[in-house]
């Protein structure tokens, strides 16, 4: 089972609720969130996962350092050991999060090219404005930019350097197998008699209700210490640099302990970044659904609506 939605939307909760009903466990698929140190501008909010008095396994997260590279095709190998312990325990594994390019490579079982960093390419990129990396993406495979996350100069640069070496090799885009059979990913199939597996769940709010709980939930943050999370991760030995590349919150709370932005401006322009990162994820969800993959939308993350479905 795979609950998805934009940031904000809730989909922890739901998780929560579906896994301790349904006997489950939870393997986050964010891409920030495997790193340690980096809990409240991720949202991890790991005191979500204690409902009913039981605490709800979950897995895939703090389980890398914020300096060290984590990747799709790194995600796809853990991915598959932990849904096999899972499947053998023989509980029901849930994919949560918002991450669409892991989700997607997980459903469809992407086979990811093995290309080594071209560091002379990096160099000349990461000057490169984000607008002009995408640009530059799109020239080189028109279309790459709805396959692949764009949030951050990192992804979009190392799908340009994944673009240019197939097109060096003379290959197309690489392409998907089939979809795999439950069986086959781990989701968990005798936790559910009759169950037809996989189940794909997005969480659905109202654009506005979703514009105010991201704008909620971001000053919530700052107040419960989000910037002194980025102080103590620079203490650590995180970089302004890293931050850069990692993006969003930490991106633009670096630029503001530098300098560059007052505390009004960083919240005014990280705001606006976080809605367009979740319009971006709603645009991937989409594409997912062209390519065949059948979301069950669940508005507001209704639980008995999410539980009646599954169930039929």
């Amino acid at each position: 089972m795979v609950i998805l939605g934009p940031t904000a939307a809730g989909k922890t909760k739901l998780a929560v609720q579906l896994a301790y009903r349904l006997n489950g466990e939870i393997i986050s698929v964010d891409s920030r969130q495997v790193y340690r140190g980096m809990d409240i501008g991720t949202g991890k909010d790991l005191t979500e996962y204690f409902h009913q008095g039981q605490t709800i396994p979950y897995h895939l997260i703090d389980i890398v350092d914020p300096m060290e590279e984590y990747n799709v095709s790194q995600f796809q190998n853990d991915f598959k050991k932990v849904s096999t312990d899972i499947r053998e325990r023989e509980k029901l594994s849930i994919l949560c999060g918002g991450t669409g390019f892991y989700i997607k490579a997980v459903l469809l079982d992407f086979q990811i090219p093995t290309v080594l960093p071209n560091q002379k390419l990096r160099s000349k990129l990461e000057t490169w404005e984000l607008d002009d990396l995408i640009h530059e993406l799109e020239s080189i495979s028109p279309g790459a930019s709805t396959m692949t996350p764009v949030d951050t100069k990192r992804r979009v640069i190392r799908a340009i350097e994944i673009k240019l070496k197939n097109a060096e090799c003379g290959m197309r885009n690489e392409k998907p197998r089939s979809p795999r059979l439950p069986s086959e990913i781990g989701l968990g199939g005798q936790a559910i008699p009759n169950f037809r597996l996989p189940i794909v769940l997005g969480v659905d709010y109202p654009r506005d209700v979703l514009r105010e709980r991201i704008t909620t939930r971001l000053h919530n943050r700052l107040k419960n210490g989000m910037i002194e999370e980025v102080e103590t991760l620079l203490q650590n030995g995180v970089t302004h640099e890293r931050f850069e590349i990692l993006g969003l919150e930490y991106r633009f709370i670096s630029r503001y302990l530098q300098g560059q932005l007052s505390k009004e401006e960083m919240t005014a322009q990280l705001n606006t970044a976080i809605h367009q990162f979740a319009k971006k994820q709603m645009t991937f969800f989409r594409n997912m659904e062209k390519n065949g993959i059948k979301i069950h939308w669940i508005p507001e993350g209704d639980f008995e609506k999410a539980l009646k479905l599954i169930k039929q």
